[in-house]
């Protein structure tokens, strides 16, 4: 019996000769005098004769990465499922029944129900035409007759093996053809003129031509899943894949499985193997949106993914090459959660070489205003309302309102106020806002305009971690009227 290469042979073993050739490996059989420079794919030999199996171990094992063979077909699963051969040689004619090759044909039904990809070369001594047509019908690839020739078989082995790699390119690029159909083609619309806004746009176009990896911060709603999108539309991997996926909503349990993929049978419900986010956006750019809510075990995962540049799916025994631009947005505060121990630090320098901060709307003085027409002609469009715009009125309430849910909020606000309204104007009474907080009076609260100058500093260099640039956003002034100022109060 032999299995899985383990084999006690009674005729004597030829050993291969290796040797080195400028860095390459360079194999000589002592049974052809052709040199080949590289091996490649991973055959398994199904046979009951164990004189073809050790002829076949020995003539192909200078050619290929690796031989496996058995002389029993109830190992077929096992072995699909831990070697995932790129190849079988199968053997069609049986002791069973050694004539008609039905238990090679039922061999074929097993292999192709664990992988509907396999490749499958048939071989037997009572080759005919109807035989071959059956067998390419019932799923083979191609039927090479005993005895064999081994200029012709090396060749059907070599077509076999490009056609197994042809078949996992078309599969992953289906997988990757769903997810890009679902994506907007057109250009993102980056709407603003406030100077929060404008240095995030010009950020985005300084970005072009680069693959860094970015995270971006702001609340929940201010458009982070709007900058993504800008990024890789104007990125070099614009015509490949943006593949979104929400750490922050996945369950431990599922974590690997979604973002790693899993092959059939690595667990319960794994009825066919998954390709995994990072694979699918491999060539392209993967957004990992709210990856400050990543429990810490997990963030060890995704950091060995990022590294070593691979991933491994559930039940699989190789590792999977990718090639991916990584874009992080988080709503928290992520350098606090790293103070605190809740976030990896070398996790955060690898998803980080730029930071993009987008401001809340309540900071965006007119842009308030800009958006909120932007999305009248769009829902005005959408319900078929001849509405020509917003009261007086309405914009001020609008300017004055805190906007705690940012642009989503605002959006929802106009779509629904569109909606009821009947008029040719929307007025205050369609915006159904939440109530302003009211603030608790203070008998001691100062107006004071230099104090309230001091104080209005000192929360903008708090809230920019001390950063000038983002401390005279948030003021509405340039960086260099905030340095006088500092110089000014002696801050």
């Amino acid at each position: 019996m032999i299995e899985a290469g383990i084999v006690r042979f009674r005729t004597k073993i030829v050993r291969i000769r290796t040797y080195s050739t400028s860095g390459k490996t360079v194999s000589l059989s002592p049974y052809s005098n052709v040199m080949f420079m590289e091996t490649k794919g991973k055959i398994l030999i199904i046979d009951d004769n164990e004189d073809v199996l050790f002829a076949l171990n020995l003539l192909l094992e200078p050619y290929v990465e690796k031989v496996k063979v058995t002389t029993q077909p109830s190992r077929i699963e096992h072995f699909m499922t831990t070697f995932r051969p790129d190849v079988v040689l199968l053997d069609m004619n049986f002791r069973r029944d050694a004539i008609s090759g039905q238990e090679g044909f039922e061999c074929l039904e097993q292999i192709l129900k664990i992988d509907a990809q396999a490749v499958v070369l048939f071989m037997t001594a009572y080759a005919d035409t109807d035989k071959a047509v059956r067998a390419i019908k019932a799923g083979a690839t191609d039927f090479i007759p005993k005895p064999w020739e081994k200029e012709k078989l090396l060749a059907t082995l070599s077509s076999a093996i490009k056609l197994r790699d042809s078949r996992r390119e078309v599969k992953l690029l289906k997988e990757q053809v769903v997810a890009l159909s679902a994506q907007d083609e057109d250009m993102p619309q980056m709407i603003g003129r406030s100077p929060a806004m404008q240095q995030v746009t010009d950020t985005i176009r300084k970005l072009s031509d680069t693959d860094a990896n970015i995270l971006i911060l702001g609340e929940n709603g201010t458009g982070k899943d709007l900058v993504a999108r800008s990024l890789r539309y104007f990125s070099p991997r614009r015509e490949c894949p943006l593949v979104t996926i929400d750490l922050g909503s996945i369950p431990d349990t599922l974590f690997e499985s979604e973002l790693f993929g899993y092959e059939k049978g690595a667990f319960t419900d794994a009825r066919r193997a998954k390709a995994g986010r990072m694979e699918m956006a491999s060539g392209g750019t993967l957004f990992l949106d709210e990856i400050g809510n990543l429990p810490l075990p997990m963030q060890s995962k995704l950091l060995t993914a990022i590294e070593k540049r691979q991933i491994s799916r559930l039940g699989a025994t190789e590792a999977i090459p990718i090639d991916v631009r990584l874009i992080s947005a988080t709503n928290v505060d992520i350098h606090r959660l790293v103070e605190e121990g809740n976030f990896r630090q070398d996790l955060l320098y690898r998803i980080n070489t730029i930071e993009i901060h987008i401001p809340p709307l309540r900071e965006r003085g007119e842009d308030v205003l800009l958006l909120a027409d932007h999305f009248l002609k769009r829902y005005a469009h959408k319900y078929k309302k001849e509405i020509n715009g917003l009261s007086r009125e309405a914009r001020q309430k609008l300017m004055r309102y805190h906007w705690p849910g940012n642009v989503r909020e605002l959006q929802h606000a106009i779509e629904r106020a569109v909606i009821l309204s009947d008029a040719s104007l929307l007025k205050p009474a369609d915006f159904m806002l939440q109530p302003q907080p009211e603030r608790k009076a203070d008998a001691d609260e100062t107006l004071n305009l230099e104090q309230l100058e001091r104080n209005a500093i000192e929360r903008a260099m708090r809230r920019s971690e001390g950063n000038l640039s983002r401390a005279a956003e948030y003021l509405g002034i340039t960086r260099y009227a905030l340095y006088r100022k500092l110089e000014k109060l002696g801050l």
